[in-house]
């Protein structure tokens, strides 16, 4: 690093479990960004204040004028622009030091491989299953760590799923793909503005402790907000033997 790194990044540095070496690999770290939306927001923006080094950003939409309300890398003079080139603006402002990819498009399975190939973790910003599910499968196939979160009217949640430990769940064991869920979209449904910047900014903090090897991570529990009550329960979640994505035969 230098002297500009250790002045921007020094309160990471103070910090004992982070240190030198902590925000070193934050710098060294690529990390996938699916969704450049309520969740991909705060996220993204907080992982490139950290100082994560390469950040690549996927969503195929552009900015509307009802995202303002909680798509927070947005702004109203972008309306009508592609989230990930309004996205990755935002992210230079607050770093440009940092590289930052912006892929306008729909990734399909083969194309998620080709992407996670490259990366040190996953954040799934998403917001349908079966998005969450080609991520997951590829995520385990690939063995590089997922963090997952949703948020929906008043409800959030966030867990991380690594299947580097050979013990802990993926995506498929809490959500059976070949179970039927109905995507309740926020257009329909509606959604509380600041419950996404709390998840999305639980889901950087997940991902840089993994990037760290710092603390303990959110695998093989499930963390649900009740956003009316401001309450959080932990639910322990655990591997399924038979589960069609990690399973052993």
């Amino acid at each position: 690093m230098n002297d500009t790194q250790l002045l921007r990044y020094s309160r990471h540095i103070l910090i004992d479990e982070i240190g030198i070496e902590g925000q070193q690999a934050l710098l060294d770290a690529h990390v996938l960004v699916i969704g450049a939306g309520g969740l991909g927001s705060p996220a993204a923006m907080y992982l490139a204040s950290a100082g994560v080094g390469k950040l690549t950003l996927v969503d195929d939409d552009t900015v509307d004028l009802t995202n303002l309300q909680r798509q927070i890398a947005h702004t109203t003079a972008r309306v009508g622009q592609p989230k990930v080139l309004s996205a990755r603006e935002t992210l230079h402002n607050i770093n440009p030091d940092i590289v930052i990819t912006a892929l306008q498009e729909r990734v399909d399975e083969m194309r998620l491989a080709e992407l996670v190939l490259s990366v040190t973790v996953v954040l799934d910003c998403s917001d349908n299953f079966a998005t969450r599910h080609a991520v997951n499968r590829v995520c385990v196939a690939q063995q590089v760590p997922l963090v997952s979160g949703a948020v929906i009217r008043f409800d959030g949640q966030v867990s991380v799923f690594d299947p580097r430990t050979g013990t802990q769940p993926c995506y498929c064991c809490l959500f059976p793909q070949d179970q039927v869920f109905t995507d309740e979209a926020c257009s329909t449904m509606g959604v509380f503005a600041p419950l996404v910047g709390v998840v999305g900014a639980m889901q950087a903090a997940e991902a840089l402790k993994l990037i760290m090897g710092v603390g303990e991570s959110l695998a093989g529990r499930l963390l649900l907000l009740d956003g009316l009550r401001m309450e959080w329960s932990s639910m322990r979640v655990a591997r399924d033997p038979g589960c069609a994505v990690c399973g052993q035969d």
